[in-house]
Order: C-alpha cells, then structure tokens, then sequence
C-alpha cells in the first residue's frame, strides 16, 4: 500500500501511564497524510450505508438512566529486558501517545466544567448476535481496507472479495459461534463494561454519558456518533477497549471516526480525546497480574505451571511494511506483567504465542496452536492460557482457547489446563479506564472542518486506465474459478 509523510499538523498530547510505545518511526512515517489524524489507511470507510445491518438502538449509559534461558519455545519472541526497558524509557521521554488530539489548539469552549456535557466512547469489534448474523458480520469485517489491504490496483476487489470470503468460512463460523451458544456475547458485555465506567466516572464525580460503537456489527460507531450529536455532547473521550494499538483495531475504527467527524460542521468542532492505546497503565498491569495470580494458585504447584500469553495475531506486512506498533506493544505489556509478578513472588517461565491466523500470508510468530504441541513435546505438563489482547470474552477466548487450544494441549501432553479470564467488569480494571478517561479529559480539541488542507495524490488518468484493465482481467480469473461458482450459486443467488 503506497503512504506519505505524517501530517504536518497532527497534535499529540501524552496521558500520563499509557502510550503508543516505542515511538516507531516507520510506522508515524508510513501513516497516510490527512489533516488531523494518525494511524489510519487513506482509504475512506465504505459508509455506513454498505454496511449489512439490522435496525438497531445505540446504547447510553447516561446519569439519567525465566528458567529454561535457551530454549526460544519456553521463552517466546521476546526482545531482551535491558532493549524494553530502554524502549519503555524513550516511549516516556519521546513519544508516549496515549491521548491522540483531534486537531489543532483551540479555545476553552466553556468557563465551567457544569456547563459542559462529557460524552465517552467505547470502541469495539462487535459481533454476530445470531447465526443468521453471521456471514453479513464477516462481511463487514473483511471489507474493511485495514482488514484485507489490498494494493491500490485491485483496490475495487475490496468489496466482491469480502463478499467471496464471507460465503466461504460462514459455515466453519457458524459451527463455532453455535458452539458458544449461537452468538457473540460481546455487545452483552460491552454494555456492562459501559455501565461500570459510568459509575466509575460517577465516583469521581465525573457525569458523562456513556455511548458503545461497534466496527462491524450493530450498535456501529455511525450509529453512536448519531447519539452523541443528538444528546449534543460539548466534550468527548473515545477510549477503544483494545489495550494495544494496531493498525486493523484501533486504527481501522478511529480512521471511521475521522472521516465522520471531518465530514460534520458540529462533529467537527467537538473537543475529542482519543486514548490510542493503554496496555502500560499501572491499573491495567496491576489487574491483569491479579487475575494470573488467582490461576495460577489453582494448580496443585503452581510453581511448575508455564504462563502462555495466547495474543490476537495480525499479518507480518501490517508490522514490517506499515510499520504496526502491535507487536512491539504486545511484547512490552508482557514483559511489564511479568515484572509486576515477579514484584509478587512469582517467576513462572513464560511464553507469548498469536493465534486466530487466517489465509495463506504470513502471520506473526510463532503460532499458538504450534507453540502448544512443542510444549507438550518438550515435557510441559501444566500451563495457564492467558488472553492478552481481549478485555472481554468472545469467540476466540470462549471457542477457540476454551475448546481448540485446550484440546490440542491436553492431546498433545498437557495434563493441567488452566484459563485467566478476560477482565471484563473488574473493579480495579474499571477503575483505571475511568482515571485513563479523566486524565484524558483536559487534552481534547476540536477538529477543524476545513479540507483544504488534505493532500490528495496527483491523478493520472492513463496510469489509472492501465492498472483498472490489468486489474478487471485478474479479477475475471480470480471470480470466475469453478469453487468460486459453485459458491456463489449455492450460497448467494
């Protein structure tokens, strides 16, 4: 994917305890230019109109209502501690972006906190709530560009291959959402989360209205913006419950953000704070150690059970050529919870492995489901699977740990098989997203409705005709082979 040079008048503010790590020039370098944001493709959403979607009603929540020292499989792909601690060091000297600002310096729009109306939020990836949801749901998500990041060749393929894709692995889908009980919990629970933050805002003696955005199923972003404009919010905090930044989480469901509000006369003038990423907060490391601890003591010794970090994967292009902070982040989170167990007494060995890989491109590695196998190999006889990059349960903790992984394991010699939940409505968790949310509060600036200054690349009709014909005779060959056909004919017309 061709990219430009960070915008010249991007402003970012640090939220003391969390921060986009690692100040990755490649990746602050490779984002698109746009006049106000980070982090985000070029390409434009698709809208909300293209979207399958059933009718639906955003929620509010509102006042009203190690030992084994060479043995690279026990230790995992870790960098050395000494190269993360400088890495923690210069994030919080340089380049430690917790709260991303939406545009430039403007004045306070009100003299006192009671007049202003603080609105929060929650960004999530929603899921299928029925069977029949399925196979729209996956839709959604594979027409997304910072899901499947097509050249700009074949950038009109988006659409017919999320499409293609989505008829394929609805069935497989479906047989493991059935398996949970026939849908995602993760609106349910994205809900209740809002609802605790809110309280927890409320002790605080912070009112805000609490609102729950989805990426690819209902209530949508779109949908909550809608919301937030009609409850005529003065000051928004958007908080994305992904604790580690990535270009096809928080970066695929802000860029939506981005193009809403730059679109938008009110929207565009709306102080915004957004919380890029928060796996380093002290409450957030604090409460996942809390959670290990309580596992671990589970097992008849604990002493002898290996801590598997089982983190959501993203291909390597996303980190080598796009230039994804993902892996990095997801490396120093573990290496920080590791050291506050350690602070605890506890030094089990450890092991970071990525999971939920699909197609043929390479993924980070090393995989999870192989990782498992080599451990029972190796002799590893009791592990705790710990789900680094969710913060609620879903298919892939519920289905494909629960089920998959812990079948492999136990099959593949494991003999105790033990799970940290995800952290869902903990106190000390709620508590530290509604001090994050707080301490974000003062950073928020308007977005500027102007568009002048967006750069638009230079167009050349010849070079565009070109690549359009080339790109419609590979796109003949790849829609018409006969598995293609076939499945179009059974299962869409």
């Amino acid at each position: 994917m061709e990219t430009t040079s960070l915008c010249r008048v991007l402003s970012y503010t640090k939220l003391p305890g969390s921060g986009l790590c690692n100040s990755d020039v490649r990746f602050l370098s490779s984002v698109p230019r746009g006049r106000h944001l980070a982090c985000f493709s070029r390409h434009s959403s698709n809208g909300f109109s293209d979207f399958h979607k059933p009718s639906s009603k955003t929620l509010v929540i509102s006042n009203s209502c190690s030992k084994i020292q060479n043995d690279a499989v026990l230790k995992g792909p870790f960098l050395s501690d000494d190269i993360i601690q400088k890495r923690i060091l210069n994030s919080q000297a340089n380049w430690s972006v917790g709260a991303c600002t939406l545009g430039e310096n403007v004045e306070s729009h009100h003299a006192h906190a009671t007049e202003e109306k603080i609105g929060v939020l929650l960004l999530n990836l929603g899921g299928p709530e029925t069977l029949q949801d399925v196979q729209p749901f996956l839709y959604n998500l594979f027409a997304d560009p910072d899901i499947i990041r097509l050249p700009r060749l074949f950038k009109f393929l988006q659409r017919p291959l999320a499409k293609l894709i989505s008829v394929l692995r609805a069935p497989k889908s479906k047989e493991g959402y059935a398996a949970i009980g026939g849908g995602s919990p993760l609106r349910r629970l994205t809900d209740e989360q809002a609802i605790a933050i809110r309280m927890a805002l409320e002790a605080k003696n912070v009112n805000a209205n609490v609102y729950v955005g989805m990426r690819y199923w209902y209530p949508f972003t779109e949908e909550a913006i809608e919301q937030i404009k009609r409850d005529r919010i003065t000051k928004l905090v958007v908080l994305p419950l992904y604790p580690q930044f990535s270009i096809s989480t928080t970066g695929s469901s802000v860029r939506v953000l981005h193009d809403i509000f730059r679109e938008d006369a009110y929207l565009s003038r709306l102080p915004v704070s957004v919380i890029l990423s928060w796996y380093q907060r002290r409450g957030y490391i604090s409460s996942m150690a809390d959670l290990i601890k309580e596992e671990l003591e589970k097992f008849a010794k604990p002493e002898e059970v290996m801590i598997f970090f089982s983190a959501h994967g993203v291909p390597v292009s996303y980190v080598v050529d796009a230039g994804d902070p993902y892996k990095d982040q997801m490396e120093e989170c573990i290496y920080l919870i590791m050291q506050e167990l350690k602070a605890r007494g506890i030094a089990n060995d450890h092991t970071l492995a990525y999971q939920s890989r699909v197609g043929p491109v390479q993924w980070l590695k090393p995989y999870t489901d192989e990782v498992l196998v080599e451990l029972g190999q190796k002799g590893v006889k009791s592990l705790l699977a710990v789900p680094i990059s969710f913060v609620s349960e879903h298919i892939e903790t519920l289905e494909e740990i629960d089920m998959e992984y812990k079948h492999l394991a136990l099959k593949s010699g494991i003999e105790n098989w033990g799970r940290v939940p995800a952290l869902g409505c903990t106190s000390s968790f709620i508590t530290d997203l509604a001090d994050a949310i707080v301490e974000a509060l003062p950073s928020a600036k308007a977005l500027s409705a102007s568009r002048e200054d967006v750069e638009e690349p230079e167009y050349d009709p010849v070079r565009y005709l070109v690549k359009l014909f080339f790109g419609s005779i590979l796109a003949f060959f790849l829609l018409l082979t006969p598995r293609v056909v076939h499945a179009f004919r059974n299962h869409v017309f």
